[in-house]
């Protein structure tokens, strides 16, 4: 499998170099895009548990007659 490319762009040249990325950049690269991918994954399931909570907790409420919109629910 092939790397990765990279652009390295020279101002004072005006110059734009594209390569491979070596191994070891591609190695790092690889880290940042997985946890990346992994804090957004943990972001979702938050959400996704307070959403689930939120609405638990509005339907305890509505089973007890107390209006929910009460606790900005």
């Amino acid at each position: 499998m092939t790397n990765e490319t990279i652009g390295i762009y020279d101002h004072a040249t005006g110059e734009t170099i594209v390569r491979e990325m070596t191994d070891s950049e591609q190695a790092i690269r690889n880290a940042e895009v997985a946890e990346s991918v992994a804090a957004k994954a943990a972001k979702a399931a938050e959400a996704e548990a307070k959403a689930i909570a939120k609405a638990d907790a509005a339907e305890k409420l509505t089973a007890l007659g107390i209006d929910p919109k009460a606790f900005g629910l």
